[in-house]
């Protein structure tokens, strides 16, 4: 995360690793099912239609608050292994998937800037700055393993 002043004091960037025991395709096909993710991540609690490439998402980490976030395609490149959209609602600003292979399995790197939106989050960005960090790590981690064990369940019919 960047805590630079050019950035803001609420704005946020995060980036995150995950290594997974799958073929990279398979790991895209997953990432990119946007709508599956509540079936196999604890905590996207819920996703709501919206319009064309668009859907809301109901997410809650660790703290005591549920974001609402509307996730609007902005590439979907298979070949490439990315996949970023743009993010709007109680945070605004993108997030991007790039799925690689590495090894005998896949690396999936997810990068976010984001700015948030949310009054009560603006009011507490700087004193809870290290909470919010934590609680993203936390959701990130949980991911991690929850994907790890959905592609395992179901390799072939992801």
């Amino acid at each position: 995360m960047d805590h630079s002043p050019r950035h803001g004091w609420s704005r946020f960037r995060f980036r995150s690793v995950w290594d997974l025991d799958a073929p990279p395709a398979l790991v895209y096909r997953a990432l990119e099912r946007v709508e599956d993710y509540p079936r196999w991540w604890p905590q996207v609690r819920r996703l709501e239609s919206a319009a064309g490439d668009a859907a809301t998402a109901v997410i809650r980490s660790a703290l005591p608050y549920e974001l609402r976030v509307t996730v609007t395609e902005l590439l979907r490149d298979p070949a490439g292994g990315v996949l970023e959209v743009a993010l709007s609602g109680d945070v605004e600003g993108w997030a991007r998937w790039t799925v690689r292979t590495r090894g005998t399995g896949t690396r999936a790197v997810y990068e976010q800037e984001v700015e948030v939106r949310r009054p009560l989050m603006r009011r507490l960005a700087v004193p809870g700055r290290p909470l919010f960090r934590l609680n993203h790590t936390l959701m990130m981690r949980a991911g991690q393993r929850a994907l790890a064990a959905w592609l395992a369940a179901r390799p072939a019919a992801v």
